[in-house]
This record gives C-alpha cells, structure tokens and sequence, in this order.
C-alpha cells in the first residue's frame, strides 16, 4: 500500500471515529432529560372498591409531604381506614363528588378519624342527612353524614402537598355533581357523570340528561385524550376512547 493511501485510510478512520462520537452525544441528549424529569416522587393514587353497589372510592396523596384527601367514602370506612394507615397520609379533605348514599355513606367515620375536612357542592348538601333514608328505599343500609365544612366550586383548586385537583362542576345526575380534575398527573375523577362506555342515571329527581350531557362535552370531552378516566363505580377509560365510542354521547 502506497503512502499516500495509507494517509487517505487513517483521514478516513478518523472523520469516521468523529463522526461516531458526536452521534453518540446526541444519542444520550434524550436519556439525561428523561432521567431529570424521573426525580420527582409518584403520587398515591389507589382505589378501594366499597358498599353494596361497588363504589370506587379513592385515596390520593403527596409522597413527598405525606398530605392526602380521601374521596367517596361510600361505605365500608374500616377498609378505608386501612387503607389510609398503610399509605402513612395525613387526610386533609374528604371530597364527595356527588350526595347520592352510595358515596357518603362512610364520611362520618373517616372524618372522625381523620380529623379532614368535608367538601361537597352546595347543590348536593341536602342528600347527606338523608342517606340512610335513601338507601332503605333501595332495600339497602348507609348512614347520614355530617354537614361539609367547605362547598365545592366550579374551578376552585384544591391542594394537598405539593400536588393540585381542580374541581369541574358537572351536574345532571344530580345537581352539584362534580368531577375532579388531576392535571399534572393526568388523571380526572368523574363521580357518576362518565362511565366507561356509559354516563350517569338521570331518571332521579333533580336529574338532568341536558345537563349530563352538557358538562361531560364541555367540561370533561376538552381535557387530553389521553387523561384516565376514574368513574365512580366499574374499570377506568380515557377521554380519548369515550369521545370516540362512549354511545351515550357520541351519537349525540
């Protein structure tokens, strides 16, 4: 081999040496981002499934500063009590998403045991005095609650720890029902308004079909389809599956 080809093949080696090396700075550009964006801690998010008629209720919490709120205690207050312990949160609100029986029925034992705050829509006050009532129209057992400390709004935020929940005012199963909204986590918790494959019953009195229809389109159908959707009762969807096959609305 000539010298001068010898030279022409070591250039070559390493424009090729150089060429791998930079290939492989940009390559590890993506991992060091998405390692950085890892660092933060998880949020609790578990479902414990209460009462007689499968009620999701769910306990959500901050890892980082151990605050948490407890949503829809329907029944069954010592498995959520449980729960509760095991996560090692402090439980600074219980949040109904609605008044029904079926999803208040354990606020006062948690409350009592937690020390938290009770928040519900001030449409859906009148439903917590009269649950046990309700419920034995059903053939079913439940108990009163006690009257909520705070009301829920229409866009308020609600923060415990480092984490936030806006809460979405989606009436029509009954009057104050309400969804609540986990931005950062992209999650939604939906009460009886949106089911997978499904929405909420309207044949009740205060209910109203418009109404239902009305929030799950413009309150709930604007968030990302890829926001989960956690119902009040059976498996969770996405916004994106229920616009595109939910019956109840899509053909709408």
């Amino acid at each position: 081999m000539t010298k001068s080809r010898t030279s022409r093949w070591l250039l070559c080696g390493a424009a090729v040496a150089l060429l791998l090396t930079v290939a492989c700075l940009i390559l590890t550009v993506p991992v060091k981002v998405l390692h950085k964006s890892d660092k933060r801690s998880p949020m609790t998010f578990e479902t414990v499934v209460v009462g007689q008629l499968g009620v999701n209720c769910f306990i959500l919490g901050c890892e980082e500063t151990k605050e948490g709120i407890v949503v829809d205690p329907g029944a069954d207050a010592d498995r959520v009590l449980t729960a509760v312990k095991k996560s090692g949160l402090t439980i600074r609100y219980v949040i109904n998403t609605h008044g029904h029986f079926d999803h208040v029925g354990g606020n006062r034992r948690v409350l009592e045991a937690t020390g938290a705050k009770l928040l519900i829509h001030e449409a859906d006050v009148h439903f917590l005095t009269r649950a046990a009532g309700s419920a034995a129209a059903y053939g079913l057992t439940s108990e009163n609650s006690p009257r909520p400390d705070a009301y829920l709004e229409d866009g308020m935020v609600l923060t415990f720890g480092s984490r936030h929940l806006k809460v979405l005012h989606t009436p029509g199963h009954t009057p104050g029902g309400c969804s609540l909204y986990l931005e950062s986590e992209g999650k939604v918790i939906t009460g009886d308004t949106l089911f997978a494959d499904g929405v909420g019953r309207t044949d009740f009195p205060g209910s109203s079909h418009e109404a239902l229809i009305e929030g799950i389109r413009n309150k709930l159908f604007v968030l990302p389809e890829r926001t989960v959707v956690y119902p009040g009762h059976g498996p969770s969807s996405t916004i994106g599956h229920e616009k595109l096959h939910n019956p109840y609305v899509r053909a709408l």
